[in-house]
């Protein structure tokens, strides 16, 4: 299973650290990633492989969410069928 997963807050060190350390511990592989910053707002979009996650989703999704807020920025999890699935007409 593969899954989108976006960043996005004010520029501060450390915030592509402490993603990847929550996807690290849960054993979520990052495929691809990208990263930029927008007038001061950081913004990263990472295309992540949870076939050998050692959590469910759920439990990854509220990890990501608990970081966000720890680190006041924005971070948000969609499986990635879900997502083709609302982009297709």
């Amino acid at each position: 299973m593969r899954s989108l997963i976006t960043v996005i807050g004010k520029d501060k060190v450390g915030i592509i650290y402490e993603v990847t350390s929550v996807l690290k511990e849960s054993n979520v592989n990052v495929l691809d990633i990208t990263q930029t910053l927008l007038d001061g707002f950081f913004t990263m979009i990472m295309l992540a492989d949870l076939s050998k996650a050692t959590i469910d989703f759920a439990e990854l999704k509220i990890a990501l969410d608990t970081l966000g807020t720890n680190l006041d920025v924005s971070i948000r999890i969609q499986q990635e069928a879900l997502f083709n699935s609302m982009h297709t007409i």
